[in-house]
């Protein structure tokens, strides 16, 4: 199997510094351990897909604007249906300004009426360039109250500006020249591949957690 994992744990979690800090009396690796699972994996804050209960978490970090991103994610969209086990978390990542912003700042705003992924697959479908009135319509198409999701967005703003915050500090510290980029399991894959090579990585992903389990 010809797969290059980084593992994520150790110096690579810059990011989240601080919650190590305030934790230095505790073993180094059970810190990162946490630190990775509460920043990274599971972020209260953004609404998890697939089986939310599944035994391997996939961190998916993107851009609405970003071409590659539109193509890999039927490709994700469909293993994690197929394997049934997967979640699957997406992380706005809007690395190409104004518009990229703008449509992730509404598909979190869509969580606050349960439609954050409705908002998503809306965005990430959509053809052409985005512009606000087409990201607008296309969330209307989605079954979004768009009304709503601007008062949301307008109500929570500070909250939402400081997850895209969080994800863009996570995909720096992790090493990302840009998206799509992705955490499996413990692991950063900043590639694109087939699908093919995501199963590999899953497979992969999961015989290390089962064998640290041992």
């Amino acid at each position: 199997m010809k797969i290059k994992l980084m593992l994520i744990l150790g110096a690579v979690l810059a990011c989240t510094a601080a919650a190590i800090v305030q934790n230095q009396k505790a073993d180094a690796s059970t810190s990162n351990e946490i630190t990775l699972n509460r920043e990274i994996l599971r972020d209260p804050h953004i609404p998890a897909e697939g089986n939310t209960k599944g035994d391997l978490t996939i961190v998916e970090y993107f851009d609405y604007q970003c071409s590659t991103c539109k193509k890999v994610n039927p490709i994700v969209q469909q293993i994690v249906h197929e394997d049934g086990h997967v979640r699957l978390v997406f992380k706005d990542w809007p690395i190409f300004g104004g518009i990229s912003i703008y449509a992730s700042r509404l598909a979190l705003a869509a969580k606050f009426q349960n439609k954050f992924s409705e908002a998503h697959k809306a965005l990430i479908s959509a053809r052409g360039k985005l512009t606000r009135e087409s990201a607008l319509t296309a969330l209307a198409k989605a079954g979004i109250d768009v009304s709503r999701a601007q008062r949301d967005l307008a109500t929570h703003r500070k909250e939402i500006d400081t997850i895209l915050a969080r994800n863009r500090e996570q995909a720096t510290a992790l090493g990302y020249q840009g998206p799509p980029a992705f955490v499996i399991g413990h692991f950063r894959v900043p590639a694109v591949f087939n699908t093919a090579n995501f199963k590999e990585y899953i497979a992969y992903a999961r015989a290390l957690a089962k064998r640290a389990q041992r």
